[in-house]
């Protein structure tokens, strides 16, 4: 079942002010628990979580930022 542009355009808001900041804080909460590591695994880390939040979530993000394909013109 694919999604409407319009519940795309939704999901995508949801995903990025409740989802992203959410997954921010679990990100930062794990990355305490490792106790400080070095500056460089660090930095890898969060280069990783960084890409690996988005992939899920490619097919709601897909045409967002065009105009609507439904629309009639």
């Amino acid at each position: 079942m694919a999604l409407s542009y319009k519940a795309r355009k939704r999901w995508s808001l949801v995903i990025l002010l409740i989802g992203m900041p959410a997954y921010v804080v679990a990100c930062v909460t794990v990355l305490n628990w490792l106790d400080r590591p070095p500056f460089w695994l660090e930095i890898f880390v969060y280069l990783i979580l960084g890409i690996l939040w988005a992939l899920p979530f490619k097919f709601v993000f897909k045409g967002i930022g065009q105009e609507d394909p439904d629309a009639s013109k």
